[in-house]
């Protein structure tokens, strides 16, 4: 069981790919993920099964939940809960963020 990740690695498969997030942790009970958002870049994410939690590894923009936008930057933590819609939008600068489910990433 692999207990140790390099966000460097995950982060390259992201820039090497079509995909803005890379999922690197998929258990039953907890899935983990990073997500890359260029300015102007389209967040397309639906609701989820599980709640979730995001933590801005660095960036600007803004995270809707619901109807409200919440301003994103560095060291922020957000928590969505499921089948709640989301997304993040807004951002000029380069977005990283983690994502953790308290479930699986279907």
């Amino acid at each position: 069981m692999k207990l140790e990740y390099d966000l460097a690695i995950y982060l390259k498969k992201i820039k090497n790919s079509n995909s803005y997030f890379q999922t690197f942790i998929n258990k039953p009970s907890l899935a983990t993920g990073v997500l890359v958002l260029q300015p102007g870049e389209e967040d397309t994410q639906e609701p989820h099964e599980s709640d979730e939690v995001y933590y801005v590894i660095s960036g600007d923009g803004f995270l809707k939940i619901k109807d409200k936008d919440y301003k994103v930057s560095k060291d922020k933590l957000f928590f969505v809960a499921k089948n709640v819609t989301h997304y993040f939008h807004g951002n000029k600068k380069e977005l990283k963020v983690l994502y953790f489910f308290g479930g699986p990433d279907n």
